[in-house]
C-alpha cells in the first residue's frame, strides 16, 4: 500500500482515499454493473445529502431492509457518511418483529427494497417517525403500484454530489445489529466506530490492498459478512457482490472475477464441495478464505485446505464483540477439531457456573474482555447486565453463553452452547459431540443433537439427521453405528431422518425451532 495509506483511518475517509488515488477502478461489481470508485464515493456523499436534507440529525438511526444490491452497499455506506447509525435489518424477521425493531430503535429513515416492500410497509405502519417522505424505495420500476414511497433513483439525482463533511467521533455509533433471533427475542447490538475499526485496522496479515477481490454472497445485513466487507472496502479491493447464494454461480463468478478473498459460512462451503465438477473450475487466484457464524468441521477443513487454493482462516467470535478465537487452519493441521487461539490482545478465560477460571482442559463457559466490545443492547440495560461479568477490578467481561475447553498448546475446543447442552440423569451431555460422531458417517449430509423430555433421565439425545441424496441407509442402522462409537452415557435414545434442518441465511441451526415440538407440552424448555 503507499506510504501515506492509514489503515487507521475512519471508513468514509479511506473510500475517499481510494476514490482520488484510483478514481476509474472497480470498486463493487454486481451482476452487470460496475461501479467505480469515484461514482461510489459520488454516490455516498448523495445518500449522505439526503439523510440530512431528510432533517436526521447526526447519531440518529437510519434503517434498511433489503436483500443484496448496489443501492444497498451505496446506501451503507452513505449513512456511515452522514454520521448516522447504520440498522441493517433481516429479511428473514416476519413484520411484527420488524416492526417491534424498527420502534426500539427509534429509525427516523427506511430503505427497502422493492421484494421487500410489503414487508416493510407493515413493519412501519403507524410508526409517527417514518412519514412517507423518508421512506424510500431502490426499485420501484418492479413495483408500478407502490406509492407513498420516494422512488431512490430520483431522490438520489436530487442530491449534491460533494462530501457533507460530517466530522465522525470514534464514540459515535456506527451501526445497531439485531440479533437473528436463534437463541430468543432479538436484541439490537450497538457498536461504534472505535470497535468495528478493529474489523480493518488489524488486518494487516491477510493480503488485502488494492489488488484484493472479495467475493461476497451473504446478506449485507450480517455481522458475517461486515467482518469481510469492511476490511475489503477499507484496504481498496473491490466487493464482488451476489444478489443470494448460489454455489455454480459462485464458482462462475469466482472464475471470471479471478476472486482473491471470500467469506462464506459452513453450509455454504459444504454445498461447494458438493459439486461433482468443482475441480473443473479456476479458483487459483484465491489468497484467503474466511468461514465464521457456525462450526466448520474438521472434514471440511481438510478439503478447504487439500482442494481450493489460498489459506483458510477460521473465525469464532460473537456479534457482540469480546470473546473470539481464529484458527490459521493451513498452519495447523493437527488442530482442525479446534477454534484455534483467542484473538490478539484480547484477555480470554473459561470460567464455572460461580465464574472461577478452570483448569485447562476442563469445560467451561468461555468470556473475554478486549476494546473491541459491543457498546451494549440498545434500551436494554438489564439485558446488557446479563451478558456480562464484571472482575474485580470493575472491568466487563463479555460472556458467550458457549461451552468449551482449552488444549495444551492453547486451542479452544467448542463443545456447546450453555443453552443446548443436555442434562441427562444429572450428566452434562454436549451435543456438538454426537453430531461430530455423526458427521463422520458417509451417509450423513446435515445433522443435529437437541434434547427432548425423558421420564427417566429428565431429557435425552436425539439425532436429527439429514441423508446423502440417494442413500439407502436405514434409521436403525445409522443409530447402531452412531451409539457403537459414543460412550456409554452419550448414547442417543433415538434417530429420525429429516428432508432438510432450518438454518438462518448465514447457516446458524435454528435448534429453538428444532426442539419446540418436544416441549411444547411440558410447559417449560428444560427438564
Amino acid at each position: 500500500m503507499p506510504e501515506d495509506f492509514n489503515p487507521n483511518a475512519q471508513i468514509s475517509a479511506l473510500i475517499e482515499y481510494h476514490a482520488r488515488r484510483r478514481p476509474v477502478d472497480d470498486a463493487l461489481v454486481f451482476e452487470d454493473v460496475r461501479l467505480s470508485w469515484a461514482e461510489f464515493d459520488r454516490q455516498a456523499n448523495q445518500v449522505a445529502h439526503g439523510i440530512i436534507a431528510g432533517g436526521l440529525r447526526k447519531t440518529e438511526k437510519v434503517a434498511i431492509l433489503a436483500e443484496n444490491s448496489l443501492a444497498y452497499f451505496v446506501t451503507f455506506f452513505g449513512v456511515i457518511r452522514a454520521g448516522n447509525c447504520a440498522v441493517p435489518l433481516s429479511g428473514m424477521a416476519d413484520a411484527g418483529a420488524l416492526k417491534l425493531m424498527l420502534a426500539d430503535c427509534g429509525a427516523r429513515m427506511l430503505f427497502a427494497s422493492g421484494r421487500m416492500l410489503a414487508l416493510a410497509e407493515q413493519a412501519r405502519a403507524g410508526n409517527p417517525l417514518l412519514p412517507d417522505e423518508r421512506c424510500i424505495v431502490f426499485d420501484t420500476a418492479a413495483n408500478a403500484a407502490t406509492s407513498g414511497w420516494v422512488d431512490y433513483a430520483s431522490w438520489l439525482r436530487e442530491q449534491p454530489r460533494t462530501n457533507p463533511g460530517v466530522p465522525v467521533d470514534e464514540s459515535d455509533p456506527f451501526y445497531l445489529i439485531y440479533s437473528s433471533g436463534t437463541t430468543g427475542v432479538p436484541k439490537g447490538i450497538l457498536h461504534s466506530h472505535f470497535s468495528r475499526k478493529s474489523y480493518w485496522a488489524a488486518r494487516t496479515g491477510y493480503q488485502f490492498g488494492e489488488q484484493a477481490r472479495m467475493l461476497i454472497s451473504t446478506p449485507l445485513y450480517s455481522n458475517t459478512t461486515q467482518f469481510a466487507l469492511l476490511p475489503a472496502v477499507a484496504w481498496g479491493g473491490a466487493v464482488i457482490l451476489m444478489r443470494k447464494s448460489d454455489a455454480r454461480a459462485y464458482l462462475e463468478l469466482a472464475q471470471r472475477e479471478r476472486v482473491t478473498h471470500t467469506m462464506q459460512v459452513p453450509v455454504q462451503y459444504r454445498r461447494l464441495r458438493e459439486i461433482a465438477d468443482f475441480n473443473a473450475y479456476d479458483l487459483s487466484s484465491f489468497r484467503w478464505k474466511f468461514s465464521t457464524s457456525a462450526p466448520l468441521s474438521a472434514d471440511l477443513k481438510r478439503w478447504l485446505i487439500s482442494d481450493w487454493p489460498g489459506r483458510l482462516t477460521e473465525i469464532y467470535g460473537m456479534t457482540e464483540g469480546g470473546v473470539g478465537c481464529m484458527l490459521q487452519a493451513h498452519d495447523h493441521p493437527d488442530k482442525l477439531h479446534t477454534v484455534g487461539v483467542p484473538f490478539p490482545g484480547m484477555e480470554f478465560r473459561i470460567v464455572d457456573a460461580q465464574m472461577r477460571e478452570v483448569p485447562r482442559g476442563e469445560a467451561g463457559e468461555l468470556i473475554g474482555h478486549s476494546a473491541y466490545m459491543m457498546d451494549g443492547y440498545f434500551n436494554k440495560p438489564k439485558e446488557t447486565a446479563q451478558a456480562r461479568w464484571v472482575d474485580e477490578q470493575g472491568r466487563a467481561w463479555q460472556r458467550s453463553g458457549d461451552i468449551g475447553r482449552m488444549d495444551e498448546d492453547g486451542f479452544v475446543i467448542l463443545l456447546d452452547r450453555a443453552k443446548d447442552m443436555i442434562i441427562s440423569g444429572g450428566f452434562n451431555i454436549y451435543s456438538a459431540d454426537l453430531e461430530g460422531v455423526l458427521a463422520q458417517h458417509p451417509d450423513v449430509q446435515d445433522c443435529a443433537v437437541i434434547g427432548v423430555p425423558s421420564e427417566a433421565w429428565g431429557e435425552t439425545p436425539l439425532a436429527l439427521v439429514v441423508k446423502a441424496p440417494e442413500s439407502t441407509l436405514t434409521q436403525p442402522e445409522l443409530l447402531q453405528w452412531a451409539n457403537a462409537r459414543l460412550g456409554k452415557l452419550q448414547r442417543l435414545s433415538a434417530l429420525e431422518f429429516r428432508d432438510e434442518l432450518p438454518r438462518s441465511t448465514i447457516g446458524k441451526l435454528m435448534k429453538r425451532e428444532l426442539r419446540e415440538p418436544y416441549w411444547q407440552q411440558q410447559g417449560k424448555r428444560i427438564a
